[in-house]
């Protein structure tokens, strides 16, 4: 099996229309300057000498911004900059991101000219008045043909989706996420609401009109929209914005975070909580007062099991009394564990 690389290329606020209540590009990217075919080419030849896998799979990927609502002109000198690598084999395919109403049959022709192959749709929420109330200048319905468009037309389509916008309630982003499983997306990025700097939003939360989720109501939260997306067969492929010198810990210099839920390691928080959750839910079954369990999983999910900096142990052990045991078993597949109980309470 090939290992997946992505050269992320940035093309900060470049195209957008509108300017969201939450939204900061240039802050959230830690870019602000205009990119060029000059800065495609030097971007994919750096990451190309640092690929060590002969055996891979590369994609360049333009993030930030609205890619399609750029002029076309400057649209097709990104694209052409990357041609010559996937001419050689180089690269494989490009991804890029955009606005739902930034989406026609003229512009896909073109995407697919340029080896475009997967297009990310910038949805965060489904309901109208909510996308109405962070001024997206866009609507649900938008979303829908977006998505049928770039299905039809041969593209896999990925959607990004918000946790905690403002006036949004657990059920919107529930609703939110069963609406997007009906588009049949093959990936999805969900991203908790940061209140960044120098956005409608900071002013908002600094007048105190908005109140932003803490990191434990996003965790929980997002675990629901997660879990929908995963009993669906839709692949997660981002929790939480990308951590950077920007996007990090609202207390240190650099940061651009003013408030909200951010976390260095925001995916396992949401991941091990569900595992909890899980074990949990087979302790309960046992018709006995357990005291100690043995745990058996996969090598890839003990972190998870564990939990961040080993909280779901330390929290069997505090609220039921439990103590468990991990044991890797490599037999059993990803995503799933055996419990044995090796102690009972007299």
């Amino acid at each position: 099996m090939k290992k997946e690389y992505i050269i992320p290329i940035f093309v900060p606020h470049l195209g957008c229309p509108n300017n969201c209540t939450f939204c900061n590009q240039k802050r959230i990217s830690g870019q602000t300057k205009m990119v060029t075919a000059k800065d495609v080419e030097e971007t994919i030849e750096y990451y190309l000498k640092n690929f060590k896998d002969n055996h891979k799979y590369v994609e360049v990927a333009f993030f930030g911004g609205s890619f399609t609502a750029i002029e076309e002109e400057k649209q097709i000198e990104l694209l052409e900059a990357a041609q010559k690598y996937i001419r050689d084999k180089r690269v494989n395919s490009i991804r890029i991101s955009t606005r739902p109403d930034c989406i026609d049959k003229e512009i896909l022709k073109r995407m697919k000219k340029y080896h475009v192959k997967t297009i990310e749709l910038g949805v965060q929420s489904t309901n109208n008045y909510i996308l109405n109330r962070c001024k997206r200048g866009h609507t649900g319905e938008d979303v829908k043909k977006a998505s049928r468009l770039i299905r039809m037309h041969g593209f896999i389509l990925g959607h990004q989706m918000m946790i905690g916008l403002p006036e949004s309630t657990k059920q919107d982003e529930i609703n939110t996420a069963k609406e997007l499983i009906k588009m049949k997306p093959k990936i999805v990025r969900i991203y908790p609401v940061l209140v960044i700097k120098d956005t409608e939003l900071a002013d908002e939360y600094y007048k105190g009109e908005y109140t932003p989720l803490t990191v434990g109501q996003a965790v929980e939260r997002c675990k629901e929209v997660v879990d929908l997306f995963n009993r669906n067969k839709i692949n997660v492929i981002r929790i939480g914005l990308q951590n950077t010198e920007e996007i990090s810990d609202p207390n240190t210099e650099k940061s651009s975070v003013v408030a909200g839920p951010y976390h260095p390691a925001f995916r396992q928080l949401v991941e091990s909580s569900m595992w909890y959750d899980s074990i949990v839910n087979e302790i309960k079954k046992v018709n006995a007062k357990v005291k100690k369990v043995k745990i058996k999983a996969n090598d890839i999910n003990i972190n998870n099991i564990i939990g961040h900096k080993k909280e779901n142990i330390l929290k069997l052990k505090d609220t039921y009394d439990v103590d468990v045991i991990i044991e890797k078993d490599d037999e059993i597949k990803p995503g799933r564990f055996k419990l044995e109980v090796l102690e009972y309470f007299k």
